[in-house]
């Protein structure tokens, strides 16, 4: 039996299968059942994953996990932000911006106010890297908390640790965030000039409802989605190795060429948005696999608490610190800043479903328009970040 084992865990496509395949069913359970959908697909993935590598299905090392890590998760990032043009950011999103803004630095002030209170000491040398991984992930999504992973080198057991802690924290965040919110009247909000029509919620980072005409995916929209991300990833690895320090991963510079390419170029690179993007997921799907199958569930535990307690009062502090600036001082639309915040520490697609829920109209798309500006710009603001972190006196030696 061992033998056979052991033979199967040196199969690398036994591997691949397998990650496929919790990769899948983590996507299916998301999309059709309340379970899944209350849990999000990655952390479903995730979880079976943790307990597939901790049964012994498929092992805690491999050269597939290698390769997703290192490629795959590369090849994503720009294909989740093919739709990052600035002009169209920054143009379409009205005082929500502003309102943006305040909420991203209402994370960087709760990440700096908790970690010399909770310094994440049960990580080791992780836990200043893990603050700035969940500063990204609380202002521009997964995809951010992914890249400051990837780039600051965390080990697995600790990624898994935090993802599972934060989006505990998260969905708790999203329940209060949505008591909050007051339906309608959404039509005064957001200061755009002209009257829009009312949008459908189609977001690119939800692939649920993809069609397969028109801007929908075809052939030419795969082949070129995939060669333009290629494209991008070797330019950013290129130039990381020609200008930056030895080491150092290439995703930040991956990020930054694929928003000027979608500003400069807005037009080629909007035909491969939904294209991108369900390829991006699919492959983010797999990195989650990947980092469950990783993870030690012993280590899982032994972390989470702390991991629990130092998001939420992250994310505490993120809220307080928004209303007080926004609200108090600015004196900016609470729904607009509760939708900000949305987008903040989910991303677009659930800023924009917030929206639509709460007959926002209005602010459907600029919703969804500072949720993908959180996508481009939360990596390098995460990495400066850390640095100051590194620095920062600790209060508690927890």
């Amino acid at each position: 039996t061992a033998s056979i084992v052991g033979s199967l865990h040196s199969n690398d496509f036994y591997v691949l299968t397998v990650i496929m395949i919790l990769s899948t069913v983590g996507i299916n359970l998301e999309r059709k059942t309340a379970f899944g959908k209350a849990l999000s697909a990655p952390l479903v993935t995730m979880g079976m994953a943790l307990i597939t590598a901790n049964v012994g299905v498929v092992p805690f090392k491999s050269p597939i996990y290698t390769f997703i890590n290192a490629n795959l998760v590369a090849l994503a990032v720009p294909l989740l932000l093919f739709d990052s043009n600035l002009r169209t950011l920054v143009n379409d999103t009205g005082t929500l911006l502003l309102c943006f803004i305040v909420g991203a630095i209402s994370t960087i002030i709760g990440t700096v106010l908790t970690f010399p209170l909770l310094p994440l000491r049960s990580l080791g040398g992780n836990g200043w890297k893990i603050a700035s991984a969940l500063a990204a992930r609380h202002i521009g999504g997964a995809i951010n908390f992914v890249a400051v992973s990837e780039t600051l080198g965390i080990t697995g057991s600790a990624v898994s640790a935090a993802i599972a802690a934060d989006n505990v924290v998260v969905a708790l965040y999203f329940a209060i965030l949505f008591y909050l919110a007051v339906p309608g009247d959404g039509e005064e909000d957001a200061k755009l000039d002209e009257p829009k029509e009312q949008v459908q919620l189609k977001t690119p980072i939800d692939p649920e409802d993809i069609s397969v005409d028109g801007v929908g995916i075809t052939l030419p929209s795969l082949s070129t989605s995939m060669a333009a991300a290629s494209c991008l990833v070797a330019l950013g690895k290129i130039a990381t190795a020609a200008f930056c320090r030895t080491g150092m991963s290439s995703l930040p510079l991956i990020s930054m060429f694929t928003v000027i390419g979608a500003t400069i170029f807005p037009t080629f690179f909007s035909t491969l948005t939904i294209t991108g993007t369900t390829i991006g997921v699919i492959f983010m799907q797999m990195f989650f696999a990947a980092s469950g199958a990783a993870g030690s569930i012993k280590l899982v535990i032994q972390q989470a608490p702390s991991l629990f307690l130092f998001s939420g009062l992250q994310v505490l502090i993120h809220f307080a610190s928004l209303i007080g600036i926004g609200r108090l001082l600015l004196g900016l639309k609470t729904k607009e800043l509760y939708l900000a915040s949305n987008a903040c520490v989910g991303g677009p697609t659930t800023a924009a479903a917030m929206a639509q829920s709460k007959e926002w109209d209005r602010l459907v798309l600029p919703a969804l328009m500072v949720g993908i500006l959180g996508y481009a710009t939360a990596t390098p603001i995460a990495l400066v970040l850390g640095q100051v972190l590194q620095k920062l006196p600790v209060v508690v030696g927890r």
